[in-house]
């Protein structure tokens, strides 16, 4: 049950701050609008990790696959494609294809086992639920 509601959280929050991040880019720039958020989103992770009871941050550096430390490169052009995307197409049609966007690929790496990911076998009724919010957001669109 927690797993639900954390996740309709962070999907209240990300269409929230998306709405801010396209504003704050109209008073300055999108790289300038980017770059605070990730910086405040740094302060605010180091002071709960001084919090939280400080584990050791150098650990991530003993990972086997290097490249799972780009999460916050990938979140600096999430920020940059969620401003862009709002800007362009308001806020509903934009978040509503993200999320078809994030479905059909995290379907696809549990599929396909990526990234360490535990594999799952294809359902074809996953895949037709998928194909169903397709068709919603042509239906969205009338």
């Amino acid at each position: 049950m927690w797993g639900f509601i954390i996740a309709l959280i962070s999907g209240a929050l990300m269409s929230v701050q998306g709405v801010f991040n396209t504003q704050v880019t109209k008073s300055s720039s999108l790289w300038a609008a980017n770059s605070w958020v990730q910086l405040t989103a740094f302060i605010v992770c180091i002071l709960a990790w001084f919090i939280t009871g400080r584990q050791n941050v150098w650990g991530m550096f003993h990972m086997e696959n290097k490249y799972m430390l780009l999460g916050g490169v990938i979140g600096a052009f999430i920020t940059l494609t969620v401003i862009k995307s709002m800007n362009i197409l308001g806020p509903a049609k934009a978040v509503l294809l993200i999320v078809i966007s994030q479905i059909i690929i995290a379907y696809l790496i549990e599929v396909f086992g990526m990234f360490g990911v535990e594999k799952v076998d294809f359902q074809w009724s996953k895949l037709m639920g998928a194909i169903i919010a397709i068709v919603g957001i042509f239906i969205f669109e009338r």
